[in-house]
């Protein structure tokens, strides 16, 4: 995980601000009025991951139950049957996206079904809500708010600290809360429904990772960080006596109370000089473990200790690993293992090169051991194998030179955590995943190996900056902070790689020619390189650019209609055009620098911007642009708009701000004139989809607020009446960086938001209109024959029959072999596969399928045991009828 992240979270959601945010004062829910309202299916584009996991806590007390905190995008809670997480925030609105962040979670040993959660993304002004503690008494299935009267930062410097909430492992009513910002420690005795400050703690803290960063975000007081209960100093149903609690000041980072939190005092002869990130009790043996780390992380920090206090003696030993002149990290990940008190594991969390290290002892930090290790430099000899075949996007593309190895162990390792249960489970979070192993005990064995893979299915934490769907090819094409951006030829898949060729650290914006749609271009960050990549192939495959002077950053891109011409309005540099792809770029007239640009999707040759309030044209290409005369939009930047495929002049503008102009506004004109959607009252995306069966005009899609209500609304009827397709269980914070439907599938509406990854929802409506209802599957069949087969290869044959009735512009099947087998050869096709799962795509010259017809492909494969015919064929994400 790159350091962008915290970048890209931070200007999306300061974008949500811009366009009409919420007002401070976040209690009072607005008044909602009756609107018509469809039943969709919701589902997460798989990607898998993607960012930071800086938190995961397993029960003390039931086996198999664990929870994860991100930083953005919201809480999970382990399903074991499956190996999956569920979400368990996805019902926080609009007005309090900031509770999608979340600084820490408890999970409640003396009753399990209780969890809680720290929620609020930042504390400086870019929140302008503050913090809450939701609880729940079914395991996150619905949940309590207790609003706070400061602010969390899930998303803040620090955020990899902890846990800062924490439940008395004896009388389960009484909670700690660490807050930052100078607020001191506060306790609730009434299981989180009411808090109040702890008035004898004598620290709030004093540690800010730049004192002098005037937008509060780096200059924030880190406060008080972690709390840990001695549970050997308790009785059932009676306070826990002895409480220890982590400090952000470097020369007093520990206190301890030993009368159930009435007075506090600093632990004598403690370490001095950095900050303390963990404190795990381990009271069997009565030793409280430190992590040390010179910086609050959690991507920084280039000197760090491990040390060990006996509880009973106050006897501090420095434990650590190597000396402090070896160490160019700090420590962070913490864990002991709860069968073996002995064994106690620790991460360098913030040693990017070559790799992380984890940190192994079972003898309470006397001898350890490392997950990797030098032979001969550069040489490494791993404790571990690794494999990524379910997250294949984790080597990054990277080819990278000894010491460095792909996939990494990750970074950004701030979460390590042994299951209390199982001494062979251990979960860690980075950047990007949660990694994790069933067999961590082979560690021990001289000579032995224990396997990572990722755990992280079900948990989807991307940054979505742009979305598109294109008529034919990939369904999907997605623009992402910190991973860049996927070709997804599968909704229900992980893509095998994200764009590389160049990899930006953030894909800002991309576009596909509306009549081509084989070339794409986006736009994005990078610290070297160009800012700009082109594909010929529908994005399976990219070149850079070349930028104009002065480009600092992606901005928005547009292709041309019919892929012959670009425009492109980088950050750094004015609006400028190109014919071909990129290599020489010319200066734009007309259109000020930062303009958002687009293309009409019939006229190649005619472009759009908008900058401040006003709507400009070209209609040679990007060359020149001219003011529109158009009044009355909105006055700030805060606007995202469409021209309609097919639709020469058609354009749609979404965007505004509570103190002016806010709303839909419709252009046939080609921008000349807009009328504002009445029914309308904020917009902020608009985007489109096939139309509705006996519709002409294409489906709109809009995140909005329309009778009062937030959410996702969908129109059959060009605006004239919406209906919501979200319910309030579904509505992921903020969701005003891009919406597209799905020009192939009525009523599928794929949504971005910032931090729960792409959400995409399906339509159980089978009569939304005049004509019928969409079929129920893929509107296919599939007849898969094996042709030849040996030892060790096979051979087989596809046909695929669209058994609809409208003609197909582009396809793709996807399906999972259940054993071994890997396609070497595909003809008629073009093909990718991800572990089991492979997915053939039409070439240039056999895309159109019309109704009653059939396409058929072939393909070479290996395998080495059993070789049976797939079970499931999926065209485009639905489900197709099969023989064999």
């Amino acid at each position: 995980m790159r350091r962008t992240r915290i970048l890209t979270a931070t200007l999306a959601l300061a974008a949500g601000l811009l366009i009409g945010g919420p007002p401070a004062a976040l209690a009072a829910e607005t008044p909602k009025a009756a609107v018509a309202a469809d039943s969709y299916t919701w589902k997460n584009a798989r990607i898998d991951g993607g960012g930071f996991v800086p938190g995961i806590v397993f029960n003390r007390s039931e086996k198999d139950l664990a929870y994860a905190r991100t930083d953005i995008g919201g809480a999970y809670r382990w399903q074991e049957s499956s190996h999956t997480w569920t979400p368990l925030l996805d019902h926080v609105g609009w007005d309090d996206w900031g509770h999608t962040g979340v600084v820490s979670v408890a999970s409640d040993s003396v009753d399990p079904d209780r969890v809680y959660a720290a929620v609020g993304t930042y504390t400086n002004d870019w929140d302008p809500g503050n913090g809450a503690v939701l609880r729940s008494a079914d395991r996150g299935a619905s949940w309590e708010k207790a609003d706070l009267p400061f602010k969390l930062g899930g998303n803040m410097p620090g955020r990899g600290m902890g846990e800062r909430l924490a439940v008395d492992p004896h009388d389960n009513d009484v909670l700690y809360l660490g807050a930052p910002s100078g607020k001191g420690l506060w306790r609730s005795t009434d299981a989180g429904a009411t808090w109040s400050q702890v008035t004898a703690f004598p620290n709030p803290g004093n540690y800010a990772q730049d004192p002098g960063d005037t937008s509060g975000y780096a200059s924030d007081n880190q406060g008080i960080v972690w709390v840990t209960f001695d549970e050997s100093t308790g009785t059932a149903g009676a306070a826990t006596k002895t409480i220890y609690v982590g400090v952000a000041d470097k020369e007093n980072a520990v206190y301890r109370s030993t009368d159930a939190g009435a007075t506090w005092q600093r632990i004598a002869g403690q370490p001095t000089g950095h900050l303390a990130h963990k404190g795990v009790l381990d009271a069997e043996n009565g030793y409280l473990y430190l992590a040390y780390s010179d910086t609050g992380g959690p991507y920084d920090g280039g000197k760090g200790r491990l040390y060990r206090y006996a509880t009973a003696t106050g006897a501090w030993t420095d434990i650590s690993p190597v000396a402090e002149a070896d160490t160019y990290y700090g420590f962070s990940g913490l864990t002991v293992d709860r069968q073996n008190p002995g064994t106690v594991m620790a991460t360098a969390y913030s040693s990017w090169w070559p790799d992380t290290q984890i940190f192994r002892s079972t003898d309470s930090g006397a001898t350890w051991t490392q997950a990797w290790s030098y032979t001969s430099y550069p040489n490494r000899e791993n404790r571990y194998t690794m494999d990524v075949s379910s997250s294949p996007w984790l080597t990054w593309g990277a080819n990278p030179t000894p010491p460095e190895q792909t996939p990494k162990l990750g970074w950004m390792t701030e979460a390590l955590e042994i299951d209390p249960f199982d001494s062979d489970r251990m979960m860690y979070g980075t950047g990007a995943t949660i990694y994790g192993t069933e067999n961590l005990t082979n560690w021990d064995d001289a000579g032995g190996r224990f396997a990572i893979e990722p755990m992280v299915r079900g948990l989807e934490e991307t940054a979505v900056n742009d979305l598109a769907a294109p008529p034919s090819g990939a369904p999907l094409l997605s623009a992402l902070g910190d991973v860049g951006g996927f070709r997804h030829t599968s909704l229900t898949e992980v893509p095998s790689m994200m764009f590389t060729s160049p990899n930006f650290t953030s894909t800002t914006s991309l576009d596909f020619a509306e009549t081509n749609p084989d070339v794409v271009v986006r736009a994005g960050n990078l610290d070297a390189g160009p800012h700009i990549a082109f594909s010929t192939d529908n994005g399976a495959n990219w070149f850079g650019g070349t930028d104009p002077s002065g480009v600092s950053g992606g901005g928005t891109v547009a292709a041309g209609a019919d892929g012959s011409r670009f425009v492109w309005s980088p950050q750094g540099a004015g609006v400028h055009f190109t014919s071909g792809f990129g290599t020489s770029w010319q200066a734009s007239s007309g259109i000020p620098a930062g303009a958002v640009v687009e293309s009409d999707r019939a006229d190649p040759n005619t472009f759009y911007g908008f900058k401040s309030g006003r709507f400009y044209v070209s209609t040679d290409g990007g060359a020149t642009f001219t003011a529109s005369a158009a009044t009355g939009l909105p006055a700030g930047d805060s606007v995202r708009f469409k021209a309609l495929p097919g639709g020469e002049g058609d354009i749609w503008l979404a965007g505004g701000s509570a103190d002016g102009p806010y709303g839909l506004w419709h252009s046939t004109d080609g921008g000349a004139t807009f009328t504002k959607l009445p029914n309308v009252e904020e917009a902020d995306t608009v985007g489109f989809g096939k139309a509705a069966p006996g519709a002409s005009y294409q489906t709109l899609y809009t995140s909005a607020q329309i009778a009062g209500v937030r959410g996702i609304f969908r129109s059959t009827d060009q605006g004239a009446t919406w209906t919501r397709v979200n319910d309030d269980a579904h509505q992921w914070g903020w969701t005003g960086a891009a919406i597209t439907g799905d020009p192939r599938v009525y009523g599928r509406v794929y949504v971005a938001t910032n931090g729960r990854g792409i959400v995409y929802g399906d339509t159980a409506d089978t009569d939304p209109g005049p004509g019928p209802g969409p079929a129920p599957t893929g509107a296919c069949a599939v007849t898969y024959t094996i042709t030849n087969q040996g030892a060790d290869g096979f051979q087989a044959d596809v046909r695929l029959t669209n058994t609809g009735t409208s003609a197909w512009n582009g396809w793709s099947l996807a399906w999972s072999f259940t054993g071994d087998q890997k396609v070497t050869q595909m003809w008629n096709a073009g093909h990718t596969q991800s572990g089991t799962t492979v997915t053939a795509e039409n070439v240039g010259w056999n895309a159109g399928v019309a109704p009653g017809a059939s396409v058929s492909f072939g393909f070479t494969g290996t395998r080495s045991g059993a070789n049976p015919v797939p079970a499931v064929f999926e065209r485009d994400g639905r489900r197709c009828s099969g023989a064999s």
